[in-house]
């Protein structure tokens, strides 16, 4: 017999968040209703405390506990959502103790990538990441896993339920890993033919809502999926797009990022962010009037740096200034880099400006050819790899180290200054 009677998620929720002082502990409660909404749940209540630290049994004390109890039947909610991470302990004992459903951030991130999938791949992403989150909750409310098969037709090796559903799970996983190896594949494969075709990849990366599917569908003249809510893009999309006459590219729009963005998520999603991993430049678009934008750009940051991407040429593209009025302009660094372009992808004021700055990025001179360096010039080589500029490496048998490079005039230049060295590239 069951110690909770589990129903099927609703969307009657009652919502509780902590302020916590510890960092790692701490969210942003008006983001987690914006994450509640996207799910389609109806918010029927907000509890809000206060503590130092959790609480190893309930996350929230006691009394909070016992009043969130009451507010479940008073309301006759269907699921309680935690804007924390629990552990399996602490969403054991809170089922127990309310007698519903109950979900943390990270089962409510899963819950509504599960809605946005729509791809085979992205479905089967979606899919890995729940089945790793449920693995290490299979004993929550199931006390009857815990017992061994028996009767009619169950006699067996001795293998609980709780085993044959952890083995059945693992099976699983393999398979979907299995299935995911292939799609790598075939996007390598891809990969490779615009690399052949020497088609430069522009790619979209920003937090969740930040305004990328709408700039890409201003930039590409496309209709992909765009609404104001979060993780309205799941799928990556690529498309070929003229700049200019001179200039075609590939735009990449990708999955955005949040805070504290689940482990088994990024690890799910690797082979979709391989795309902006190897991208040639990255547009990171920001929402100029969102008061959190800093913190945002730093979660983006983060997550960039997780799937080693964070040294990719990045421009700043500071969307909705509609909203704000403000001027579209560019912001220049000294030596003429652009740091920041103020536009909006809604009205369209200002992608006339990030236009300009593709086309004259794309069309400076590219210098193609191998390099050849001496075992002491490691530095050199670190430096090269730094800016993406290595196509590829072989070692001779004179130990002398052979690159491929494609790099931009400028960038050589730069290299060849800092180093104090004629860098002689043969084509």
């Amino acid at each position: 017999m069951l110690d909770v009677e589990r129903k099927q998620l609703g969307d009657r929720a009652i919502l509780v968040h902590m302020d916590v002082r510890e960092e790692r502990f701490r969210e942003d409660l008006s983001e987690f209703e914006d994450l509640v909404n996207s799910a389609g749940a109806e918010i029927l209540e907000v509890v809000t405390t206060n503590r130092n630290k959790p609480e190893a049994k309930y996350f929230v004390g006691s009394g909070k506990a016992k009043e969130i109890q009451l507010l479940v039947k008073q309301h006759d909610a269907e699921v309680v959502l935690f804007n924390h991470a629990l552990t399996p302990s602490q969403e054991r004992n809170l089922e127990t103790l309310l007698e519903c459903r109950v979900l943390d951030r990270t089962g409510l991130i899963l819950d509504i990538f599960a809605q946005r999938a729509r791809s085979f791949e992205g479905k089967l992403q979606v899919e890995l990441a729940q089945l790793k989150h449920m693995s290490t909750r299979l004993v929550r409310g199931w006390s009857h896993l815990e017992r061994q098969k028996g009767g009619i037709g169950l006699r067996g090796p001795g293998e609980t339920q709780l085993e044959t559903d952890r083995r059945l799970l693992s099976i699983r996983i393999k398979q979907i890993n299995k299935r995911l190896s292939k799609v790598v594949k075939q996007r390598e494969q891809g990969r490779q033919s615009r690399q052949k075709a020497e088609m430069p990849t522009v790619s979209l990366v920003g937090y969740t809502n930040a305004g990328k599917s709408t700039l890409f569908n201003r930039l590409a003249d496309d209709s992909v999926y765009v609404q104001d809510q979060l993780f309205a893009t799941l799928d990556p999309t690529l498309r070929r797009v003229k700049i200019a006459n001179d200039v075609p590219i590939i735009l990449a729009d990708t999955v955005g990022f949040i805070r504290h963005l689940p482990h088994d998520l990024v690890n799910a999603f690797r082979s979709t962010l391989q795309e902006t991993a190897e991208a040639d430049l990255l547009l990171h678009v920001i929402d100029s009037n969102d008061d959190n934008r800093m913190a945002n750009v730093q979660q983006v940051d983060s997550v960039l740096q997780q799937i080693q991407a964070d040294k990719i040429p990045c421009i700043h593209i500071m969307n909705k200034v509609d909203k704000s009025q403000t001027e579209p302009r560019v912001d220049v660094e000294s030596d003429g880099t652009i740091k920041r372009i103020w536009l909006s992808a809604e009205t369209g004021a200002g992608v006339d400006l990030l236009i300009e700055a593709l086309a004259k990025y794309f069309r400076e001179e590219m210098v193609q050819g191998s390099l050849g360096l001496q075992p002491d010039q490691s530095r050199l080589r670190a430096l090269l790899y730094d800016i993406g500029a290595v196509q590829a490496e072989n070692v001779d048998d004179n130990g002398l180290t052979q690159l491929k490079l494609r790099i931009s005039r400028r960038d050589l230049n730069q290299l060849a200054s800092k180093e104090k060295l004629s860098l002689d590239i043969k084509a």
